[in-house]
């Protein structure tokens, strides 16, 4: 039975052994780096060694946490423990054995099967903290990681700014935080708002294309054919502006279609309490009938710029039409 605490990345904190499990490679990056500037701040000298488990040599770990001349305090960083071998697991369990006081020992493991015997190791001995570092894949999660961004970095940024970023990186949780600091940085001290992050990225494809959808799905037929227009010939692919457009019509879906309790929307559709509000307020303009049919438009568009139709940006200026008119 495992004896490990386990916490969620941002529950990162000292321990004599932290095992960093998890598919999410930048968190894991994160609380590597996070934990050890913690312990710098109070202990300036600390020593730092990194150890990779698919190169591992036997005996290092043991020699690297040996008792140094000065008693210097130590932190060693393991990447790729699931990759190690035997010799590294059956070190691991001699260092158990005779962990040191001044030693930090992180050991990383990317999830899966692999490795399993370290992992039963490491989970079994009660100086262990499993810090889990999952994919982020909710909108709302999401969102809140953002939000916990903009938090750390001292800034304050509305719910609408937020969504506009995760919307605009949500293929990947590195260049969203690069994002929040960087917009954080340049902001000198104003609240970060949703029209800041349109300009501050108006040239990225994804933030032009939920543009698009939003006026569309608004009903402004003129603005939601001019941004278009200009997004086409700024060079802004089909691909992600059918993608904005289905992933905003998904939202209404989800949400026309909730028929739980209102306390619990956000929990069981996976998105922001905000996303739900401006969602209810959109589909007051839309009827079943109607949303079904956008859908379809977008649908079809989809298909027509993947190869059934010879012209896609006649196929995606259609679809805006379409969804804007509600025909």
């Amino acid at each position: 039975m495992s004896k490990t605490e386990v916490v969620p990345w941002h529950g990162m904190r000292e321990a004599p052994i932290v095992l960093v499990t998890g598919p999410e490679s930048y968190l894991a990056d994160r609380v590597f780096r996070e934990l050890r500037d913690r312990v710098r701040i109070a202990q300036p000298e600390l020593e730092v060694t990194d150890l990779d488990g698919a190169n591992y040599a036997v005996g290092t770990l043991l020699d690297v946490a040996s008792p140094s001349l000065f008693g210097e305090p130590r932190m060693i960083r393991i990447a790729n423990g699931e990759s190690g071998g035997d010799d590294f697991v059956s070190d691991i369990q001699s260092y158990l054995d005779v962990i040191a006081d001044d030693v930090i020992v992180m050991v990383r493991h990317g999830g899966g099967n692999r490795g399993k015997k370290l992992l039963d190791t490491l989970r079994a001995h009660p100086a262990t903290l499993e810090v889990e570092c999952a994919v982020i894949t909710r909108e709302a999660d999401r969102v809140q990681f953002a939000t916990a961004e903009f938090n750390r970095l001292g800034v304050k940024a509305d719910r609408l700014a937020v969504g506009a970023l995760v919307e605009a990186f949500a293929g990947d949780l590195a260049e969203l935080a690069a994002a929040c600091e960087q917009i954080s940085s340049d902001a000198l001290g104003q609240l970060i708002t949703k029209d800041l992050v349109d300009t501050y990225y108006q040239g990225r494809e994804e933030v032009t294309s939920f543009a698009v959808a939003d006026m569309a799905i608004d009903g402004n037929r003129a603005e939601a054919l001019r941004l278009l227009r200009h997004a086409i010939q700024s060079g802004v692919d089909p691909v992600p502006l059918i993608a904005a457009f289905a992933a905003k019509l998904r939202q209404l879906a989800k949400v026309g279609g909730y028929t739980g309790s209102p306390s619990n929307a956000s929990k069981e559709l996976g998105m922001p309490s905000w996303m739900i509000d401006k969602s209810r307020s959109a589909l007051r303009k839309w009827t079943g009938p109607t949303l079904g049919s956008a859908i379809l438009a977008v649908a079809e568009a989809d298909s027509m710029v993947k190869g059934a139709g010879r012209d896609p940006e006649f196929a995606v200026e259609r679809m805006v039409d379409r969804v804007a008119s509600r025909s």
